[in-house]
């Protein structure tokens, strides 16, 4: 497969895939988020605005594109309510990919990042696409599985609440102590 039309896409596919690995995407850490930071928040800021269609135009910059509206703000905004703000965004790009069936054309281990919009969705719709998704991939049915239950139960991600100023039943805080806070 060819490098993403757009500079900012193919450089964050470089650095996601080819610099980093899965203790960076996971763990993460205070290096990872700056470099991230550093590296693609301007990005983030300048195109978190504009339109899903406009991030359709090939699979390579689609992908890029829930990755910088899904993954990077996580990193980057770590604690802070604009961690989530971009989800919307990404799950409109993730889903279109999936129309298309964009998913199926990029390599393997870019595959999952599209499904992670999904599964970081509230909407339990979401989450039973989210299921579907990844019934075929066993590395990440068990993830999305433990995201669908939470917002089965809670009809949210309990972990979240303190960040987005909600307040938690005495449930949630139990399912957070159990380990529910991904």
């Amino acid at each position: 497969m060819t490098a993403a039309p757009r500079r900012w896409a193919a450089d964050l596919l470089h650095l996601w895939f080819h610099t980093l690995g899965p203790t960076d995407w996971f763990g993460g850490g205070a290096e990872v988020d700056a470099l991230l930071r550093r590296r693609f928040a301007g990005e983030w800021q300048a195109l978190r605005h504009r339109p899903a269609h406009e991030f359709l135009s090939d699979p390579l910059t689609a992908q890029a594109a829930v990755l910088l509206f899904d993954q990077v703000p996580r990193n980057i905004f770590r604690s802070d309510p604009r961690a989530f703000a971009s989800d919307g965004l990404s799950l409109a790009i993730a889903k279109g990919m999936i129309a298309r069936g964009w998913h199926e054309r990029v390599p393997r281990k870019m595959r999952a990042f599209t499904g992670m919009p999904l599964m970081h969705s509230e909407a339990i719709a979401d989450q039973l696409a989210s299921l579907r998704f990844f019934a075929c991939e066993p590395e990440n049915r068990t993830f999305a599985v433990s995201h669908h239950r939470m917002i089965a139960r809670f009809g949210r991600f309990p972990h979240r609440n303190p960040v987005l100023g909600r307040r938690s039943t005495p449930a949630e805080e139990r399912a957070v102590a159990r380990g529910f806070a991904w």
